[in-house]
């Protein structure tokens, strides 16, 4: 299904993306299972990117907020179709709860969110139909997760036994932006910006395309000797939050930033507790099933 569709995209995104923003004739970028997503509503969602992220448009990120912006959009329909199918109704006002929840974390002034939205031009009914997909799919996915069987003792037990061992090895923290070889432009003015922008985890979320991605980009702890060489040589010569020149491995391009190391030597590391170990692998088993559902 997704597949599909993101294949008509593909064919029309180039056109689109050589379209100026004030486009006047309206175009169908994509059908996805019968719903039109056309060039006004990409636009849209172009300003709505750019205005809640600020990360700058030009000829270095152009093509790839593009791209990630047409993605969104085809997910966006084919969540909120799939909660249509299984019964899930969100309702005007659990919306408008949750764009009342975007203003108080984003500081903005209660009621004026559309004010701000119309001024980047940004149509509010957009907008509101994201939020509607966002809370229409964690519904969804919490159904089918619970469904699917909930966590039991025994699996919690045997994680913190697993962290437990885990602190005799010298490991890296580390964050990743993946960008497979097809779609590898312009990436050292990627860097340059991860260089002069501390965001990389907004960054990550946005054009990275590893499962890593929904995480900003966060690898965890990985134990010294398990990485492939390139990326293991390269963050042995790295001091902790520096960021990677593009690294060629498999079928694309790793961009990596040591957030920390940990020699069991001379560093003493916290076990977790036995809660945050059972909401750790909620949160870890409700995303893992999330990605795999949407793709499906």
């Amino acid at each position: 299904m997704k597949k599909f569709a993101t294949l008509l995209v593909l064919c029309c995104g180039i056109i689109f993306a050589s379209l100026p923003a004030a486009a006047s004739s309206l175009k169908i970028v994509a059908l996805v299972n019968g719903e039109i997503i056309s060039n006004e509503d990409i636009q849209n969602r172009i300003n709505a990117f750019l205005l809640t992220t600020r990360i700058p448009f030009n000829a270095q990120t152009r093509g790839m907020i593009t791209q990630r912006v047409l993605n969104a959009a085809i997910d966006e329909q084919i969540k909120l179709q799939e909660a249509a199918k299984n019964g899930i109704e969100i309702s005007e006002e659990e919306v408008n709860n949750s764009l009342r929840q975007f203003e108080r974390s984003h500081k903005i002034p209660m009621g004026q969110l559309n004010t701000i939205l119309k001024q980047a031009d940004v149509n509010p009914d957009t907008f509101a139909s994201q939020m509607k997909s966002d809370l229409a799919w964690l519904r969804l996915v919490r159904k089918k997760s619970y469904a699917d069987g909930t966590l039991t003792q025994k699996e919690v037990e045997n994680a913190l036994q697993e962290a437990k061992d885990d602190l005799t090895t010298p490991k890296y923290l580390i964050s990743e932006i993946y960008i497979k070889k097809d779609n590898a432009k312009n990436l050292s003015d990627l860097v340059y910006n991860l260089r002069h922008d501390d965001r990389f985890e907004l960054y990550a979320m946005q054009f990275s395309q590893s499962p890593t991605a929904a995480n900003g980009g966060r690898l965890g702890w990985l134990n010294k000797g398990k990485l492939p060489e390139a990326i293991e040589k390269k963050l042995d010569k790295m001091h902790e939050g520096e960021i990677s020149d593009p690294i060629l491995y498999g079928e694309g391009y790793y961009i990596v930033r040591l957030d920390k190391t940990f020699d069991p030597k001379t560093d003493k590391a916290e076990m977790p507790g036995t809660e945050d170990m059972r909401k750790f692998l909620e949160n870890q088993k409700m995303e893992e099933f999330s990605k795999k559902y949407l793709q499906d």
